[in-house]
């Protein structure tokens, strides 16, 4: 199938590529000339494992990339929009929907055949139906429903592993006004032939979308609250509690060998020092925001987002407890990303985290595989020394305060174990056994 892409963020140009690789021909769009020319060299503007070789592979056979968005909806079948929908502290930002649904409606004036319009985008609750669908209809003067169609397709990527998400799959959830949308999305998934699916209309698709997020940020910032009661009690280890829920029948499976394997839902309940990245804060407090303008206050939601506000405050507070004071303490902040893997830093708890550790004048190194270069743009020029190295950034450090949970951060232990007077490790993930440093203090203890 001919399909066109709207915007190459993590979710488009993953989606681009990954149909690509499964046999479609894909013409993927972005305004940004500089990235559009960096794509067209076989490089990819986001670090995603796997990205990279099939983008290189696909290019230029089953994949384009054009700045030209009405070349590639009238040379096509199919158009997803992936572009962004930031949230502005009110309420979720449809400029980019609204910008990418004129230019497809103007492109499609100009179509004899049927063309399907996909919103790949998170949005709230009756988007596509009632902004992109009557948009779409006025620029084209056509029929929603007869000449063209619309249809809402959530993603469900992770970034780090998005594509190995996007190419096994664990759910596919069709929405669509009308069955004709429906079955041409099922002919784009025909591949995917034993990933479960669902077939709906797309104000519930796009609900789906934000249930999932939200569900995921509950179950963090509950793991928080009961780290924050264990800490108020005393003589408990939230890492503990939960190790202990975890192995409950709910969060476990046993395989045919006999062997008790934990579910990957278990990994969000867990306490640290907060969740960030592109979608759980924007879309909790979009559902909220929409929650409260229907009339039905999202009392839960309001309260995970409040417990997640408060992480990073509360991860300073344990590392203030071992010092009369931080001015002047040299501080290693090790990990800047939202998560291992990505060097995504969109609402990082590092970066306040941060910002907290300047406002009391220590002096702040930092360090990830990965995030430095975004990270340095968003941190105040000339406040923080950046390290090239695990070893660099714990160099004559009083203290260490881990914020993403990277593998190679594992290794901090053994780097510590000859130093004869070792900073303090504050664990913000609990990724260490707290008996493998001389100084430990963390999250939930």
């Amino acid at each position: 199938m001919r399909i066109s892409v709207i915007g190459t963020g993590y979710v488009g140009l993953v989606t681009g590529v990954c149909l690509a690789e499964v046999g479609h021909d894909v013409t993927c769009v972005d305004v940004d000339p500089v990235k559009v020319q960096t794509i067209r060299s076989g490089k990819t503007p986001i670090f995603e494992e796997g990205l990279e070789p099939l983008l290189q592979r696909h290019l230029g056979k089953r994949l384009w990339v054009t700045e030209t968005l009405r070349d590639a909806v009238l040379e096509s079948d199919v158009t997803f929009i992936a572009v962004g929908t930031p949230f502005d502290g009110k309420e979720i930002d449809l400029t980019y929907i609204r910008q990418a649904a004129r230019e497809i409606g103007r492109a499609l004036a100009d179509k004899a055949s049927y063309h399907l319009v996909i919103v790949k985008s998170t949005v709230i609750p009756g988007t596509t139906d009632n902004v992109v669908a009557p948009i779409v209809a006025e620029e084209s003067g056509k029929v929603s429903g007869r000449d063209f169609g619309v249809g809402m397709n959530p993603e469900f990527l992770t970034e780090g592993v998005a594509v190995q998400d996007f190419m096994d799959p664990d759910r596919i959830v069709l929405g669509g006004a009308d069955e004709k949308a429906i079955e041409t999305m099922a002919a784009i998934y025909a591949p995917f032939k034993d990933a479960p699916t669902v077939r709906t209309n797309n104000k519930t698709a796009e609900l789906i979308k934000y249930a999932s997020n939200a569900t995921l940020a509950t179950m963090i910032s509950f793991s928080n609250e009961i780290a924050n009661l264990a800490t108020r009690l005393g003589g408990i280890d939230a890492a503990e509690v939960m190790k202990a829920v975890h192995l409950a029948r709910y969060f476990t499976t046993t395989l045919k060998d006999g062997q008790r394997v934990t579910a990957p839902i278990a990994s969000f309940l867990y306490a640290g020092c907060g969740f960030g990245g592109s979608c759980l804060p924007k879309d909790v407090s979009a559902l909220a925001a929409q929650g409260a303008s229907a009339g039905e206050p999202m009392r839960i939601l309001n309260s995970v987002l409040e417990i997640n506000r408060e992480r990073p405050e509360r991860t300073v507070a344990i590392l203030r407890k071992h010092f009369p004071s931080l001015r002047g303490v040299r501080v290693a902040v090790l990990g800047l990303a939202f998560k291992s893997d990505t060097d995504d830093i969109r609402q990082s708890p590092a970066l306040p985290i941060i910002d907290l550790l300047l406002q009391d004048g220590a002096a702040v190194s930092a360090f990830d595989p990965i995030a430095i270069e975004p990270a340095r743009k968003a941190l105040p020029e000339g406040k923080v020394s950046f390290a090239e190295s695990l070893e660099e950034a714990v160099r004559g450090a009083e203290a260490v305060v881990i914020t993403t949970s990277w593998k190679e951060f594992g290794r901090l232990p053994a780097l510590l174990s000859d130093v004869a007077n070792p900073p303090v490790v504050i664990d913000g993930r609990r990724m260490l056994d707290k008996r493998s440093v001389r100084r430990y203090d963390g999250i939930g203890l």
